[in-house]
């Protein structure tokens, strides 16, 4: 690159950055549904960088939220495990199929954002039933509910290959299934267990596909550097905003998002 144009590059992606970092800040959810589609029909990324990328930058984000919902007692360890039981080995062989099978890229890409157009809606759809789901009958103190290994171990199953393949639903989806299999556990518990779970499901399938070549380091840090910000800010605003006006805002982003990608495959 000559002289500056390298910011005319990097500051949007900050920018985007800084957005998405807001809202899954302010909302909880959100992140993989509006980041991978964004940096594929906005900024001209491949679907598998974008896939890749993403991954790699939800696991350094979450990290640090999943750490903070450990130390506040909102994790729900069990459960935690089950769902990698069946996510890790899953994303195992997502990327596994990826780097042995004789994959022809562009049907790839064109599988990844056809999977990204069901995939966004679905998770508008959880993030407005969410809220159905987490007004619990419970409102006494956190306690441990029974663990349903097999449902839970086979839900990992098929959020490992979806997160993997897509990079989305390991926040919206993720949370509407727990809350289905759980209904007694309190919310910020539901939300705990699903961001920890995010943590090493994330981690694994951004180093997977950094091995296959799929993501973008400068990308990653150009939206690290904005999403860092945002997110403290949104974590700062949550209890400003109105939730009834937050999530119909983001299902309707995420509905575009699926709109834009559907278009631009056309």
């Amino acid at each position: 690159m000559s002289d500056m144009s390298w910011v005319v590059d990097f500051l949007p992606l900050v920018g985007a950055g800084c957005v998405v970092g807001f809202l899954i800040g302010l909302t909880g959810v959100g992140g993989g549904a509006l980041m991978t589609p964004l940096l594929i029909s906005t900024f001209g990324v491949s679907p598998q960088i974008a896939v890749g990328t993403d991954l790699l930058y939800a696991a350094i984000t979450k990290s640090t939220a999943g750490w903070r919902h450990h130390i506040l007692g909102h994790v729900d360890w069990p459960i935690v495990l089950r769902l990698a039981a069946g996510s890790v080995p899953a994303s195992l062989l997502i990327l596994a199929l990826m780097a042995f099978t004789p994959f022809n890229t562009e049907a790839l890409a064109e599988s990844i954002r056809g999977a990204l157009v069901f995939v966004l809606p679905a998770s508008a759809l959880a993030i407005l039933v969410y809220p159905r789901f987490i007004k619990g009958p419970l409102s006494g103190e956190d306690f441990d509910v029974p663990v349903r290994t097999v449902p839970t171990v086979i839900f990992g199953v098929i959020l490992g290959a979806l997160v993997t393949l897509t990079s989305v639903g390991a926040g919206a989806i993720g949370v509407a299934v727990l809350s289905t299999l759980y209904p007694l556990l309190r919310a910020r518990r539901v939300v705990g267990t699903d961001i920890a779970h995010a943590v090493p499901l994330t981690l694994v399938g951004g180093l997977g596909h950094m091995g296959l070549g799929h993501v973008d380091l400068v990308l990653m840090v150009a939206l690290l550097v904005g999403s860092i910000p945002g997110m403290l800010l949104g974590t700062r605003l949550v209890g400003l905003a109105p939730e009834w006006l937050l999530r119909p805002v983001l299902a309707i982003a995420l509905c575009y998002a699926a709109y834009s990608l559907f278009t631009h495959a056309h």
